[in-house]
């Protein structure tokens, strides 16, 4: 499904409007947050640890509630909108692979069979349609996180909302994920806002990097990607993709100055 040419042509999904978290302590985890988030965006929300990235990401799953400021959807999303891919792959260790990626469809208490085609193309999108028999203890930490991905976007998600998934793997896997997620969000059109430390992977995923200070958590740049997708290794060895990364690290050093 191709994006708009522009960003700003694309219908707006949700608004996060002048969010702020403060937890227990007087932790303020995040203060004046705004973001409008369109469909087709794949978003990267980058910043030091301590910023506000992962709270931000919960919010707009609905796992927690601001302290002030809202998130407002432009439609009130169904169940099975919104996907959420964590940091460790949270499989069920005595469930096989495709039972894993069954459980949201489980929660929504329908049958296994009546959903069977849609798990094994979640599967095969993910490139593990031969494994769904496995269980985790007989995968590798990147096909793990496959699954994980696999269960986050069965359902179709319109939103899926990533907190450095890629994080404990090496780079080749990495690199292959990143190309994978990218054929993914253009298979099934959605929208996805992805918590990563690294300016060199925000670039090569997103069109809009949103870079964010600490203490308390708040947006500082916008940095927009403008190069087409989709993107390759080429893009990755291009002097568009330096200059970008360039404008990224530029704005990531203001964000830990402002700090």
């Amino acid at each position: 499904m191709p994006r708009p040419t522009s960003i700003d042509d694309r219908a707006e999904l949700l608004r996060v409007e002048a969010v702020n978290k403060v937890f227990p302590g007087d932790v303020r985890a995040l203060m004046g947050m705004d973001l409008t988030v369109r469909q087709g965006d794949f978003i990267s929300l980058l910043g030091p640890s301590g910023c506000g990235k992962s709270t931000a990401l919960r919010l707009m799953a609905g796992l927690s509630h601001p302290t002030a400021g809202r998130i407002a959807w432009a439609a009130p999303p169904a169940r099975g909108d919104v996907g959420v891919v964590f940091q460790e792959p949270t499989l069920m260790p005595w469930a096989t692979v495709a039972q894993n990626v069954f459980l949201p469809f489980r929660l929504e208490g329908k049958s296994y069979a009546s959903v069977k085609d849609d798990i094994l193309d979640a599967l095969r999108l993910v490139g593990l349609d031969k494994f769904q028999t496995a269980y985790p203890r007989e995968l590798s930490g990147g096909m793990k996180m496959r699954v994980s991905i696999a269960r986050a976007m069965v359902t179709q998600p319109k939103l899926i909302l990533m907190d450095e998934p890629f994080a404990a793997l090496d780079e080749i896997t990495r690199f292959k994920l990143n190309n994978d997620l990218l054929a993914m969000q253009a298979r099934i059109g959605c929208t996805v806002i992805f918590v990563t430390h690294s300016v060199f992977e925000s670039v090569f995923l997103s069109d809009r990097i949103i870079v964010m200070a600490a203490r308390p958590g708040r947006v500082i740049e916008e940095v927009r990607v403008d190069a087409p997708y989709p993107r390759s290794e080429e893009f990755r060895t291009s002097a568009d993709y330096a200059a970008h990364c360039r404008a990224a690290s530029r704005a990531l050093e203001h964000a830990m100055e402002a700090a």
